[in-house]
């Protein structure tokens, strides 16, 4: 994306974070709590075949843009249509801070 073009962000996406949630027996169940909606590009990069156990799936890699948050790590989520996409890492788009690309992996079953 052109750092210089915002009109791309055109998809709505909601951004998740990791939350614990105590399991009543002194442990702690990980989930996803809402952190933001936000407009975003979004754009493929790779498909592969993946095998995760026994089973096999299809792994996908995005390229997700945002403007610049600032509170969006590798270990959160996007959801995007029907799609759940596990943020791998986030680095700045642009010298000025101004967009932020997220490196994302969905497995397809």
């Amino acid at each position: 994306m052109n750092a210089a073009s915002p009109g791309l962000l055109r998809r709505r996406i909601a951004i998740e974070r990791p939350a614990d949630v105590a399991d009543g027996a002194g442990g702690v169940t990980r989930g996803f709590a809402p952190l933001a909606q936000a407009f975003a590009e979004v754009e493929p990069l790779t498909a592969e075949q993946a095998e995760r156990g026994r089973a096999l799936g299809l792994r996908k890699l995005w390229r997700v843009t945002i403007r610049a948050r600032g509170d969006v790590t590798g270990g959160c989520r996007v959801a995007w249509r029907e799609r759940t996409l596990d943020v791998l890492a986030v680095r700045a788009l642009d010298a000025d801070d101004r967009f932020e690309e997220m490196l994302c992996e969905e497995i397809v079953p």
